[in-house]
C-alpha cells in the first residue's frame, strides 16, 4: 500500500475537523457542519454528472481506478535497466534466441512481448511499433481515469455553488425576517464547502496521484523499448546501460551505479 495517499487523506480530513474545531466546538460539526440537503444538493448533483458523461461500464471501471493511488506500484527503473543490462549481456555472449528461455521467467509481460517479438526476428522498425502503439493504449486508459476524477474535481464545486445560489434565493425570501438571515446564510454557504472539499481533498489529489504513477509507468516502459532494440541492434552492454540511464535524474543514476555493484555480488 502507498502510505503517502492514504496519511495525505486522513491529515486532510483531520485539517478541517481542525479548522472547524479551533473556531467553534466539536458540536458545531454536526450543528452547524452538516446539513442533509445541501449533501444530497452537493454529491448527488456530481454523482448525476458523472452518470450523464460516462457509461455505467466506465464508471464502474474508473472507480475502481481510485485504489490504483493507494496501491504502491513497485516501479524500479534502475531494476529495469539492471534486467535490459542482463539480458544484453546473455544476447551478446550465447545469441538473440538464448533470451526466449529467459523470457518465460520474467513477470513483466511488456518486457516479455518485446524479447518474445524480437526472438521471433521482427523488424525492429516493427518491433518499436508494436510496443509504442501498446504503451500509447495504456497511456490512454490511464489518462481516461485521471481526467474522471479531474473530472469530478470540476463538478463539485459547480454543485456546491447551485446549491448556495438556491440557499441565497431562499434567504431572500424571507428577508422580511432578520432573524433567519445568518443562519440561512450558514446554509447557502455549507454546500460551497462540500463541493470544495470534494475538489480539493480528495478528486484532485487521487488524479494528481494516477498521473504520477502513469508518467512513471510510461518512462520506465520507454527504457524497456529502447534496451530491447538496442540488444536487437547489438549494441555493446555498456552503451547500452549509458544510454537507458540517461532517462534517470542525475541522482538516481548514481544509484542506479551502486545498486549494480549490490545485485552483481547478490547474482554470483
Amino acid at each position: 500500500m502507498d502510505l503517502a495517499t492514504l496519511v495525505g487523506l486522513v491529515l486532510g480530513f483531520v485539517m478541517i475537523i481542525f479548522g472547524i474545531v479551533s473556531s467553534a466546538s466539536f458540536a458545531a460539526i454536526t450543528e452547524s457542519f452538516i446539513d442533509l440537503p445541501s449533501i444530497i444538493i452537493t454529491i448527488g448533483g456530481t454523482i448525476s454528472c458523472l452518470i450523464t458523461s460516462y457509461t455505467f461500464k466506465d464508471l464502474i471501471t474508473y472507480l475502481k481506478g481510485a485504489g490504483i493511488a493507494f496501491k504502491d506500484p513497485k516501479l524500479d527503473h534502475g531494476a529495469v535497466i539492471s534486467k535490459i543490462i542482463e539480458l544484453s549481456n546473455v544476447a551478446r555472449k550465447e545469441g538473440l534466441l538464448a533470451l526466449e528461455e529467459v523470457a518465460s521467467n520474467l513477470e513483466d509481460e511488456f518486457m516479455k512481448k518485446g524479447i518474445l517479438l524480437i526472438v521471433d526476428g521482427t523488424e525492429p522498425e516493427l518491433v518499436r511499433g508494436i510496443l509504442e502503439t501498446e504503451l500509447a493504449n495504456m497511456d490512454d486508459r490511464h489518462r481516461k481515469v485521471s481526467g474522471f476524477f479531474d473530472y469530478m474535481a470540476a463538478m463539485g464545486p459547480a454543485w456546491g455553488m447551485i446549491g448556495t445560489l438556491i440557499g441565497l434565493v431562499n434567504m431572500l425570501a424571507k428577508l422580511d425576517d432578520i432573524s433567519t438571515v445568518g443562519p440561512n446564510m450558514a446554509v447557502a454557504l455549507i454546500t460551497t464547502l462540500y463541493g470544495s472539499i470534494i475538489a480539493n481533498w480528495f478528486a484532485t489529489p487521487i488524479s494528481n496521484k494516477l498521473k504520477l504513477i502513469n508518467n512513471n509507468e510510461y518512462q520506465m516502459k520507454e527504457i524497456v523499448i529502447e534496451g530491447l532494440l538496442s540488444i536487437q541492434a547489438g549494441e555493446n552492454p555498456r552503451v547500452i546501460e549509458e544510454k537507458l540511464k540517461s532517462f534517470l535524474a542525475p541522482g538516481s543514476r548514481q544509484l542506479q551505479g551502486e545498486g549494480e555493484g549490490g545485485n552483481a555480488g547478490g547474482e554470483a
